[in-house]
């Protein structure tokens, strides 16, 4: 059976991409998917921000080949944990979940370094290249924890 993590942050070009990048990498292919969406639609069709891209790049990820995407709701049956990167997309996620049952595979991803402090990963769009390689660090300690998780 093919385990699947969704990794949700609002526009689907910073944040998530790197987290779907990271994790993906931590995983063997054949046992799990790794995907990510945004609450927002704005960017969907679009490739990572190039930022984000030459993070990932730095660290020999590749995510030239995701492209954005909305979160759907239909996306709570699809996958098995979704990780959010911040307490407003939680929410939203929360928001469109068809029924209470689902709700538990919502997690905020830095309570995976941090239980229960709801520490939030910051969204790098408006700043520089250091917030990308902040953001990355976060990221890359949080998939340690979880692919630890889901592979032992």
């Amino acid at each position: 059976m093919t385990t699947k993590i969704l990794m949700i942050c609002l526009g689907n070009i910073c944040r998530s991409p790197l987290a779907e990048g990271i994790l993906q990498s931590k995983l063997p292919k054949d046992k799990y998917i790794v995907d990510s969406a945004g609450t927002g639609g704005w960017h969907a069709g679009e490739l990572p921000d190039k930022r984000s891209i030459s993070t990932a790049k730095k660290h020999n990820i590749d995510i030239t080949n995701q492209r954005a995407r909305q979160f759907k709701p239909s996306d709570f049956e699809k996958f098995d944990h979704i990780y959010a990167m911040d307490m407003s997309n939680y929410k939203n996620i929360l928001n469109l979940a068809p029924n209470e049952s689902v709700k538990s595979k919502v997690k905020i991803i830095l309570n995976e370094l941090f239980p229960d402090e709801n520490v939030e990963v910051p969204d790098p769009y408006y700043g520089g290249q250091d917030g990308f390689e902040n953001v990355y660090d976060m990221l890359n300690k949080a998939c340690d924890v979880i692919a630890n998780k889901l592979t032992n």
